[in-house]
């Protein structure tokens, strides 16, 4: 190690054992007990032989028992509920605009007055203006 890299460990160092200071014993026996597991299966000569790799987040994005959130079958299944359920909204309120006209429709071709009122312009520009009271 170079003088640097040891200056920078001694000073991780003092900054680990501060923080540990201020722990439970309970907390710190089973950080302890942790920490031999670990060497206890790190020195095991079968396990040393595999290759691992150790990134930054590795092991964020799982569920449960480590599997992808992706691969998740739930997480599909609420994607596709709420798409669906988007999709019937939006057809629901299409088929309730298409209703509302044809109500309107019907109320207006089924009123007493002649066929030459409907014709008539004047008729159609008190459409529009009573429609936007």
């Amino acid at each position: 190690m170079t003088d640097d890299n040891q200056e920078f460990a001694n000073k991780i160092t003092t900054y680990l054992d501060a923080g540990t200071a201020e722990l439970k014993a309970g907390t710190a026996y089973r950080l302890q007990l942790a920490r031999t597991n670990a060497l206890a299966r790190l020195a095991d000569p079968k396990r040393a032989a595999e290759p691992r790799f150790a990134l930054a987040g590795a092991g964020t994005g799982t569920v449960g028992g480590g599997r992808s959130m992706w691969v998740s079958g739930r997480l599909w299944l609420g994607i596709a509920f709420i798409a669906l359920a988007s999709i019937g909204y939006q057809q629901w309120q299409a088929y309730q605009q298409l209703s509302d006209i044809a109500d309107t429709d019907v109320a207006i071709l089924s009123s007493e007055l002649p066929i030459d009122a409907y014709l008539d312009r004047g008729f159609l520009n008190w459409l529009k203006t009573s429609g936007d009271d």
